[in-house]
Order: C-alpha cells, then sequence, then structure tokens
C-alpha cells in the first residue's frame, strides 16, 4: 500500500488514529515516526525538530518515485467521497487501485461503505487497524467478523496489521494467535499480515503452514529488518505466501527500500513471486 500525502499532510494519512495520548506522538508528522531514520519528506525522524518540507501531492508525489524503481501498480486508500485517492485510481486506473479502511465501531456503515465503494469504485481490499481504532477492535472481534464475512462474499482479501503497533497505542488487538480462531471461522476469507507480526513472526509462520488463505506483507519495514523467519518460510515452503509491501511516503522512500531489497537473500525463484505474482492472485488484479 502507498500513502497519497506527504510533508506536512503526512498526518491525514492517519486521520482514523484518534486514540493517541502522549503529546510526543502527537507533535510527530506521523505517528510511528520516532522509528524511522530520514522519513521522506521531513526532518523530525527519531525526534529532530523542523518544519516538514511540502512535495506534491497524489499522483504528481507517487508516479515519478514508481517510475524510477519499475514500480508499475500501487494500492492506495479511497473514501466514499471523491478525494485524492479515488481520483488517483480514475485518472490513472493502469497505476493504482484501490483499498478503503471502514470503521468497524460503525457496523453497518462499514458493510454500507464497503458494499458502495466495491460497487461503484472498483474496490479491490479492505484494510483493517485493529490497535488503531477508538475503541480498539480486536482481530477476533465479532464487529471484525462482520467484515470478514462480507469480504468472502465480494471475493477480495484484508490486509490487516498484526503485531505491536508502531504507533504508541496498546497491542492485544493485534496479538498474531488471533488470526488463528478467524482462519477456522472464515475458511474462505484472504487474509493479509501487514507491518510485520513481530514478535510473534514465528507464530505467524506456523500459521501460513496451516491455513491456505493466509499471506505476511512486508509493509512498514526496510528490506534490511525483514524477519528472519520470513526470508527462510519464503525460500523454503513458502514462496507463494509472502507479498511485497512499502511504506511509502510515510516512513521510508522507495528508492530506499529498493536499494535495500538488492540485498535481501530471497532464492531467484521467490523474487517474482514476492513482487509481481502473488500480490496479482491476492488481489484478482488479473480478472
Amino acid at each position: 500500500m502507498m500513502g497519497t500525502r506527504a510533508g506536512p499532510n503526512a498526518k491525514l494519512n492517519y486521520a482514523n488514529l484518534t486514540g493517541i495520548r502522549d503529546a510526543d506522538s502527537k507533535s510527530m508528522n506521523f505517528p510511528a515516526q520516532y522509528m524511522f531514520k530520514d522519513v521522506p519528506f521531513s526532518d523530525q525522524a527519531r525526534g529532530a525538530d523542523g518544519e516538514p518540507l511540502d512535495p506534491p501531492q497524489g499522483a504528481e508525489l507517487c508516479l515519478p518515485f514508481m517510475d524510477r524503481n519499475n514500480v508499475q501498480m500501487a494500492m492506495i486508500g479511497i473514501g466514499p467521497e471523491k478525494g485524492e485517492g479515488r481520483s488517483m485510481v480514475e485518472a490513472h486506473p493502469d497505476r493504482f487501485f484501490g483499498c478503503h479502511e471502514p470503521d468497524p465501531n460503525d457496523v453497518p456503515g462499514m458493510l454500507r461503505t464497503v458494499r458502495r465503494l466495491h460497487r461503484d469504485a472498483g474496490l479491490k481490499a479492505v484494510t483493517a487497524f485493529p490497535s488503531g481504532r477508538d475503541p480498539q477492535v480486536p482481530i477476533d472481534d465479532p464487529k471484525m467478523y462482520e467484515l470478514y464475512e462480507l469480504c468472502c462474499e465480494l471475493g477480495i482479501p484484508i490486509f490487516c496489521c498484526a503485531g505491536i503497533p508502531g504507533p504508541r497505542v496498546p497491542f492485544a488487538p493485534q496479538r498474531v494467535e488471533l488470526i488463528d480462531q478467524v482462519m477456522y471461522d472464515f475458511p474462505d476469507l484472504v487474509f493479509v499480515t501487514r507491518h510485520g507480526c513481530e514478535p510473534w513472526q514465528d507464530l505467524m509462520v506456523k500459521l501460513m503452514l496451516k491455513w491456505p488463505n493466509l499471506y505476511y506483507s512486508t509493509s512498514a519495514f526496510a528490506p534490511k529488518h525483514y524477519p528472519k523467519a520470513i526470508i527462510d518460510y519464503a525460500n523454503s515452503r513458502g514462496a507463494d505466501k509472502v507479498i511485497y509491501a512499502g511504506y511509502f511516503p510515510m516512513g521510508l522512500s522507495l528508492d530506499r527500500i529498493f536499494t535495500e531489497l538488492r540485498d535481501v537473500p530471497f532464492k531467484a525463484e521467490v523474487w517474482p513471486k514476492f513482487l509481481r505474482e502473488n500480490a496479482i492472485r491476492v488481489l484478482g488484479l488479473d480478472a
């Protein structure tokens, strides 16, 4: 997934994250900024002060970096109103496709919005940040079950944050073991984790071995920090289960990501699946 806003507007990428309490996080340009060096378009990484730069937004922000790094398509967030994301998908359907993070605290509204976006905007996936909602909504919450059922009905995957969140909010809603019951209850659900699954990456590998529709994406991690358990799994039995995902423009530049990717020790046969084929299959981009 790729963000559509950077610089002073980066906070808009996290508009749904209202549970932050500490003053330090509230002062950041994005709420996990303390974890990253060289935040794109900002000199505020890891506590440094200063005003963020003011880059172009939307397609003007993303396309030059995509072209320079040979990224053919990117998943971006879209909403029920015609904002930046939907405009990008409509103007560049060969480069961008839409996902949406609905609010599980409003179940009727959530279901209505996802149906509408799937019908009217070609929605390809839904996303979830269980720890980021206020109130929080755990991965195995009954409200999430309503969304999982709809995903199965529409034939679209869910990309869900799992593991310790970067923003300073409680992690319990994203414990990786919660995924096990979900996959048992929804055997047809295509569930893709986001943002690392740490410190339970070994458990995540065991669950992917167990559940055929469970996948791992590498979002929010610089390639040099990809968990060894995930690399080993991709190189053995999991070549079809690990999907490239970045974190541009929030915490990582595409230039840094693709420079560091060269040193990731994937086997040769893993690379086309990791960078392209797995995403095409999971997201139905060849349909």
